[in-house]
């Protein structure tokens, strides 16, 4: 693919300023960084990339290409290629409007122009994940200050078990003791 012609609205700046309009106004956005990338660099504007972007700024949190791919089909009644839902991905990541992340072992996708900074929470028992909004954590990257390196964002991943798997480990140890228990009765 050829290196980039146009640098898209990026960093704290963009999220503040996407941040104050309404999910309309972040579409109307994205279309735009599209609309000038593609002709820019004399691509064209074909209707799968627009509704797979409008598809992916729908979608509230993360997912996957399949769950896309299923959601532009049966709901948006819009099937496109693998190979086209690929190529489109690999764009808007190279366009910084879709954020990768690698969960578990899965790899699973987000809309990203309005939402830069932010943390997640994920259960290594059940590898739920759920985004986390803290303002000490965004002032403190804020104000970090960097040698020679411009920041854009951040993503922080907060590893550990969800009170849903803690509650069920409780429950298995208790059920557990119990076990041991009467089988030392058993055996005396």
């Amino acid at each position: 693919m050829s290196p980039l012609k146009f640098v898209p609205l990026s960093g704290f700046r963009a999220n503040q300023m996407a941040s104050k309009g309404n999910k309309e106004s972040v579409v109307t956005a994205v279309e735009r960084i599209l609309d000038n990338y593609l002709e820019m660099n004399h691509h064209r504007k074909t209707p799968e990339r627009y509704t797979i972007l409008r598809a992916i700024y729908g979608i509230n949190g993360h997912f996957t290409l399949e769950e896309l791919n299923d959601h532009l089909a049966q709901v948006l009644n819009f099937p496109v290629s693998r190979a086209t839902l690929y190529n489109t991905i690999n764009l808007f990541l190279e366009l910084r409007l879709v954020t990768r992340h690698r969960f578990q072992g899965t790899t699973k996708y987000e809309a990203c122009y309005d939402n830069n900074s932010h943390c997640h929470q994920i259960c290594t028992m059940c590898g739920k994940v759920t985004e986390v909004k803290s303002q000490e954590i965004t002032r403190a990257v804020e104000n970090m200050h960097l040698r020679r390196f411009r920041k854009d964002g951040f993503t922080l991943y907060v590893y550990g078990v969800c009170s849903t798997c803690q509650t069920k480990m409780k429950k298995r140890s208790k059920g557990d003791k119990t076990d041991k228990q009467e089988q030392s009765k058993q055996n005396k």
